[in-house]
Formats: C-alpha cells, sequence, structure tokens
C-alpha cells in the first residue's frame, strides 16, 4: 500500500534582532504515516506548525532533522529523485486567489504539469486530458473554462483548479492546508465533498490542516492535534472529539461552535447547493 511517512521531523529557525539571535523551534519531532485512501488531519491554532509541516512535506522546507519517506524508501531532495517525489506528492493551497498566476488562462496551469510529468502526451493528449481533470473537478462544460483567466472565477471555481492541477501529475497524496478557509461559507462544503470523492475514487492519501474540529471530523479518519510544534493528541477522529484527553484539545472544543449550530448550518449550505 503506497505510503507517505514523515520520521521525526524538526524544523528551526533563527532569528535574529540586531547583534542577538535565537533559534524558534517550529516543530518538534512530528511523526505519522499517511496511507492510501486516509485522511489524517492535522488541527492547530495559527503558529503552532501545521503549514511549516506542508512545507516540508513538499519539499519547500528543509527539515532541520529527520526524514520523509514514500512508499517506504527515502524521498528525493534533487534531480529527478525529487521530480518523481513531486509527481506523487502534491499541494493545495490555503489561498486560491494568490495560488494562480493571473496572467495565464486555466488551460497553461494545468497543461504545465501535465507536460512536466507525463512526457509522452502530444498536444491534443494534452488538451484533453485538462478538459478532464476540470470535468473531474465539475467545472462544466470544461471548454467553457479552460480558456479564461484567474480573475473570470469565483474563489470556490479558482480552489477546484487547484486542486485540478494537484491531480494533473498523477499524485497519490494531496497536502490539503487550510483548502477552504478563504472561501465563502456556501461553497466550503460543496469544495470538500469533492476533495472526499477524489479520494474515494484515486485512493488518495490526504493530509488535511485546519484549525476547524468541526470539518476534521466530518473529512478525517484520524486527527492529530498540534500545539507549539508539538503533537499533544491523536487518534481515530471521533475519538479525539468526543472524549478529548489534553487539555489544548479541550480548549480548541470550546472555541468550536456548538453542534446543533453546526448541524443547522450544513442543512444550509446543502439547501444552498441543491439550489445552485
Amino acid at each position: 500500500m503506497p505510503t507517505l511517512e514523515a520520521r521525526n521531523l524538526v524544523k528551526n529557525f533563527t532569528l535574529r534582532s540586531g547583534l542577538k539571535t535565537s533559534t524558534l523551534q517550529a516543530v518538534k519531532d512530528v511523526s505519522f504515516t499517511i496511507e492510501a485512501g486516509k485522511t489524517i488531519a492535522l488541527v492547530g491554532e495559527s503558529g503552532s506548525g501545521k503549514s511549516t509541516i506542508a512545507r516540508m512535506l513538499m519539499k519547500l522546507e528543509t527539515p532541520t532533522s529527520g526524514e520523509i519517506h514514500i512508499n517506504g524508501a527515502l524521498s528525493g531532495t534533487r534531480g529527478k529523485a525529487l521530480a518523481d517525489y513531486r509527481s506523487e506528492v502534491q499541494m493545495v493551497f490555503q489561498d486560491p486567489f494568490a495560488s494562480l498566476n493571473p496572467f495565464h488562462t486555466i488551460f497553461h496551469h494545468l497543461e504545465r504539469p501535465l507536460r512536466i510529468h507525463h512526457p509522452e502526451l502530444n498536444k491534443a493528449q494534452v488538451r484533453q486530458r485538462a478538459l478532464e481533470l476540470l470535468e473531474r473537478v465539475r467545472l462544466t462544460p470544461a471548454e467553457n473554462f479552460a480558456d479564461r483567466r484567474p480573475h473570470e472565477l469565483s474563489g470556490g471555481q479558482r480552489q477546484r483548479v487547484a486542486i485540478a492541477r494537484a491531480l494533473a501529475p498523477g499524485a497519490r497524496f494531496i497536502v490539503a492546508d487550510e483548502p477552504v478557509s478563504m472561501l465563502d461559507v456556501s461553497i466550503r462544503l460543496g469544495v470538500l465533498n469533492l476533495l472526499a470523492d477524489l479520494q474515494r475514487e484515486d485512493n488518495l492519501g490526504v493530509l488535511y490542516i485546519t484549525h476547524d474540529l468541526a470539518t476534521a471530523r466530518h473529512f478525517s479518519d484520524e486527527i492529530m492535534v498540534l500545539y507549539h510544534g508539538d503533537v499533544v493528541e491523536r487518534g481515530p477522529s471521533d475519538e479525539v472529539i468526543l472524549n478529548p484527553q489534553h487539555d489544548y484539545t479541550k480548549t480548541l472544543l470550546e472555541a468550536a461552535p456548538e453542534p446543533e449550530n453546526m448541524g443547522q448550518l450544513r442543512d444550509q449550505v446543502r439547501h444552498e447547493l441543491a439550489g445552485a
């Protein structure tokens, strides 16, 4: 079974103030394994180290210590080995307004990863594959979206393009860094349901990074609670939410909306989606 494994990840940042330097330990000895077809939710407040872990998994930050293994082998850090790793591990960034280049068409955003990771495809096949990706993320008819630019799309549509771009290389693992936090409440559920459908269809492993315990429970198999770079609690989603052990987890739950209100919100969103 395909796996993405973080082993004892540590990330330190050097802070400078005048002639003085200090060290900020953003991530402290974090380990976990993402299996194909499973979702792990990484939960914590802003500044807890969630996005730093995501950036290390994506090779955008180099761990101070620790290793990242994919399918049991140490992941590559340069050249073809790095390209092979990135063909299997892709990221959906938090802000769909910043993650897409405003000067290029939607087709260009999908064409580029297809050409890089699938050089065997000819021009017509690349176009066809890009249209299929748009169809898969429910942007239909695909031809109506392919030649638009990001500013012509809504925030939810842009995030669907970002998801399609992550799928283009043939990724087996998706790192979703707060993928709906920048979207209107009325369209968040639709994007999360899309991710869940794609996961089932492609047997994807997903790291879902969020501060929202309600969605973490409903869209993940396991929850890890991160506090100041430490994983202070982890376990099956229902168990962590219904029977929290750590004081920080309890504090996060106390700050979350009441379950009754969350149920009303979900019903409202479903009604709006049905009428859209």
